[in-house]
């Protein structure tokens, strides 16, 4: 991961990557006085465009995907009651809230792109940095597009095979298609991956509430039957595992402090977008699993692969078939959200020297993050290979919750530490206690309940160790070593057509 650019120190540089969102708050350039540059090939910048509405839509846009139609089952699986159920959706989204507004002082305190890595980075040094940014890229970012992919899969298969699961091989090879068009959108033009995040961003929210609108209606009609605490699982192991899937559905609450330099105002919009989106996701979570319960049994939600198609066959008769195709439309368009914001990770992390840097580098004719892309495609295709969705679930519920625990840990180390930094936004530490809590228990509790998918989740953080340690902490390399690795490079951005934002040379 050094190459002869990489050694030029290149820490002053930013980004201009358009957000996940479909938000085009900032454009990629070729710095020849596009937007954000200077006219004169100067250094290319964010610019604070972002008002509290479109922070909304980023966290909005972000939680929402594919966690609410695949999710129920999964947390209905381990709660055992309906009731019980509702709680866990109801606490995780508080959970989530609460971790929000603790990353609310962190991204207001330290300014940099990279959010949590950026966090640890700062306080924990880049050895921590380095194993949450590995994390991110090598399992959390790749596997839930897999996630993703594999529940769009299913929706668009599940009306050819009404009555029982749709063949794996086939759910995911269409997963693998979805995740190859996407990735060729992406590589040809942001407009058009932008356009394709707002068109099906509408459409899960007319799906949502579609759902919800029925949902009422049936409850308006007296069908609370399901709603009770019958073989509720009261194992502690058990509640740690739903848990997982509820979190699931809410993973992407800290998108908006990836791009906290967009943001108007931060200090007043931060908490207020945090607050805003976190508790209506929340509703809405909660109220979609009220409708699904007030006409399918437990036993429907658990022997269902596609909860809301099986929710549309018995709630809409002839009409079925809209439901599936607007999840679908819903999924498809979060496999192309996770595509669009990943970039920006990998971007932070080369600044800081720990990702290769042809990952940071933009296609010169089309002006697209091209490596970043291949590399999030790759890595998701390749972790299609498990096509058991809970058990993906399980691989990021472990290593998304342990790494954004040692973040929020940030926050009480740096107040000790650090207590003179300037704190636009003070947290009562009441709240990252708690989360620190939950997150224990979140993360330690299906060691025992879950040892395998848990075990692969561990010897896959593990593997950083090497990793840092040859590419990053070993400095003195052989210089064969070096040329091999900028030859590398070098083949790369001839066979992509790429090239790294670098400042052009002043005009003598």
């Amino acid at each position: 991961m050094e190459t002869e650019s990489l050694n030029r120190k290149n820490s002053s540089r930013k980004s201009s990557i358009v957000n996940g969102n479909g938000d085009a708050s900032t454009k990629l350039t070729n710095g020849d006085g596009g937007d954000g540059g200077d006219g004169g090939g100067g250094e290319v910048t964010l610019k604070a465009k972002m008002s509290l509405l479109n922070g909304c839509t980023v966290i909005v846009g972000s939680i929402i995907g594919s966690g609410i139609f695949v999710s129920p089952t999964g947390v209905l699986m381990y709660t055992g009651s309906v009731n019980l159920a509702l709680i866990v959706w109801v606490i995780s989204g508080l959970f989530s809230m609460v971790g929000a507004y603790c990353y609310a002082e962190l991204g207001t305190m330290i300014t940099k792109s990279g959010a949590d890595y950026a966090y640890i980075m700062e306080t924990f040094g880049p050895f921590m940095a380095f194993i949450r940014l590995w994390i991110e890229c090598m399992i959390v970012r790749p596997c839930s597009q897999a996630i993703v992919a594999l529940t769009f899969s299913t929706y668009v298969l599940k009306p050819f095979f009404p009555e029982c699961a749709p063949p794996e091989d086939s759910a995911r090879l269409l997963a693998v298609c979805c995740i190859l068009v996407l990735t060729l959108i992406n590589c040809w033009d942001v407009k058009w991956a932008t356009a394709v995040q707002d068109i099906f961003t509408y459409a899960k929210l007319l799906a949502l509430f579609i759902i919800i609108a029925t949902g009422m209606y049936q409850l308006y009609l007296g069908n609370v039957q399901y709603f009770t605490f019958e073989n509720t699982d009261t194992k502690v192991t058990s509640l740690a595992l739903s848990f997982y899937s509820g979190l699931f559905a809410y993973n992407g609450w800290n998108y908006l402090n990836f791009i906290i330099e967009e943001l108007k105002d931060p200090v007043k919009n931060l908490p207020r977008a945090i607050a805003i989106s976190c508790t209506l996701v929340t509703v809405v979570y909660v109220m979609a699993n009220v409708s699904f319960y007030t006409i399918l049994s437990p036993d429907e939600v658990l022997g269902s692969s596609a909860v809301a198609v099986t929710y549309a066959e018995r709630a809409f008769g002839m009409l079925a078939w809209t439901i599936p195709v607007f999840v679908a439309l819903s999924t498809f368009g979060a496999v192309n959200g996770i595509l669009l914001t990943s970039s920006r990770l990998f971007y932070a992390g080369a600044n800081e020297g720990q990702m290769p840097e042809i990952l940071t580098m933009i296609q010169i004719q089309r002006f697209t993050p091209t490596p970043a892309v291949l590399a999030m495609a790759l890595l998701s295709m390749l972790y299609l290979t498990v096509s058991d969705i809970f058990a993906l679930i399980n691989y990021v519920g472990f290593a998304t919750w342990l790494s954004i625990g040692v973040a929020v840990l940030c926050l009480p180390w740096l107040r000790w530490a650090q207590p003179n930094l300037p704190r636009p936004i003070r947290v009562p530490m009441v709240f990252p206690i708690v989360y620190l809590i939950a997150t224990m228990f979140v993360t330690v509790v299906p060691m025992y309940a879950s040892p395998v998918e848990t075990g692969y989740g561990i010897l896959m953080i593990l593997s950083s160790i090497p990793v840092y340690l040859v590419f990053i902490a070993w400095k003195n390399k052989p210089i064969w070593f070096q040329k091999c690795m900028v030859s590398l490079t070098h083949l790369l951005q001839k066979l992509l057509m790429v090239l790294g934002k670098q400042k052009k040379p002043a005009q003598v």
